[in-house]
């Protein structure tokens, strides 16, 4: 089984996957341990509305209007699991993780993961089961509320990460980072076709120069918010020096596909470190500093003014409604759309690797209807013997009629 790494407060433990969340559960809050109601609309829904999902992914018109009051209690299920006493095996296999290669070319191209998480557990492993296999590599960022939002802590929690996932004895090939609200929408097979066919041995980095609206972000000196006094320090009014080595300064996504070279090269290279230094104070610098360094042509896996292009995550932002995407089915959030049972047809039709932003604990359902169709395009790709604890249950008591 693969090496699982968990960061907390600094500390990193290697663990499989049962100990990451014996970790997590050590102290677990109340509301983690409050049992969700079954109301009758739930059991008359099913626990697993295979049916409800098909009619939410095909966009029959009834089914949003029946999900509202459709919720599957996916907390519950995951809670049972992992405060039932047992071993190891006993999780995985009740959590329905995959415990074997699925083809011989993903068992020979291995994908380390990133992940930073701060709520939500049932989220977190159903996105962790949904990619995780035994050749692959995964690092987890368990936030305690130190990690300021746009500070230079987000960014450093990538690095940590990075330093101990070169030490791994794991060859990965590509490193990818995610958030506990991201969810994948390929397969671990076809998201290593993607990497193949279009960025063999190259990084993505989606972004442009900085426009003139966020230049002035990166040109002054900025406080950040400190948790422990509960209080957000005023903008520092100090203009920044110039970049070292001559540096002009891109703005992209936070998000990544990076080779593994790359990854040796930032934690080496004395510009890597430079930068990394000078992007300390200023906002949001996990928006500048990978697409920057990546425009350097010497960098391995450089992909000097590749704009905008191998943008992976799906997001529907609220500038771009009407344009991009129709709306949001769910609700904005700081004009990020958490998706609803409406965006399921948008979601799947996504030539993207990576959606965010999904919220369970408001809309389960979405994620429930993700998850289980993406199991069964990972068990029809599967070239061995499909274990029986794969498959997720098989239930429904859903009777309503949905053409309407």
């Amino acid at each position: 089984m693969s090496q699982l790494q968990v960061t907390k407060s600094g500390l990193v433990v290697s663990a499989v996957i049962c100990i990451f969340i014996f970790l997590y559960l050590r102290n677990p809050t109340p509301a983690e341990l409050k049992k969700e109601p079954v109301h009758s609309e739930v059991v008359e829904c099913g626990f697993y509305p295979d049916e409800l999902c098909s009619a939410l992914s095909e966009g029959k018109g009834a089914a949003p209007q029946i999900a509202k009051f459709c919720k599957t209690p996916h907390k519950s299920e995951i809670h049972a699991h992992l405060h039932t006493p047992g071993n190891c095996s006993r999780i995985s296999r009740g959590l329905h993780f995959i415990t074997r290669s699925l083809s011989t070319e993903e068992g020979d191209f291995s994908l380390a993961y990133i992940i930073t998480i701060h709520k939500e557990l049932a989220m977190f492993v159903q996105l962790l089961r949904a990619i995780y296999v035994p050749q692959n590599v995964y690092c987890i960022h368990v936030d305690e509320k130190k990690m300021a939002y746009a500070g230079f802590t987000r960014l450093q929690a990538d690095i940590n990460c990075m330093k101990d996932l070169v030490h791994s004895k794991f060859q990965w090939n590509y490193v990818i980072n995610l958030c506990g609200q991201d969810f994948p929408i390929k397969t671990n097979r076809e998201i290593i076709h993607y990497i193949r066919s279009k960025w063999n041995d190259k990084n993505i980095t989606p972004g442009v120069i900085q426009p003139p609206h966020i230049k002035s972000k990166t040109s002054q000196s900025h406080l950040e918010f400190v948790p422990e006094e509960n209080v957000y320090a005023p903008p520092n009014n100090r203009f920044k020096d110039k970049p070292p080595h001559n540096f002009t300064i891109y703005f992209g996504s936070a998000y990544y596909v990076l080779t593994r070279k790359f990854v040796e090269f930032i934690l080496t290279d004395i510009r890597a470190k430079d930068m990394l230094q000078w992007f300390k104070d200023i906002h949001s610098p996990e928006q500048h500093y990978w697409v920057t360094l990546n425009q350097l042509k010497d960098a391995p896996g450089a992909t000097p003014d590749a704009g905008w292009e191998g943008n992976v995550r799906a997001i529907k932002w609220k500038s771009e409604e009407g344009n991009v995407h129709d709306r949001c089915k769910g609700r904005y959030v700081q004009d990020i759309c958490v998706y609803g049972p409406g965006d399921l047809p948008w979601l799947i039709q996504s030539s993207s690797l990576f959606a965010n932003k999904f919220e369970p604990s408001t809309d389960p359902l979405v994620v429930t209807c993700l998850e289980r169709r993406h199991r069964l395009q990972v068990l029809r790709q599967a070239e061995v013997p499909i274990e029986p604890h794969w498959h997720f249950q098989q239930q429904s008591h859903f009777n309503m009629r949905l053409n309407r």
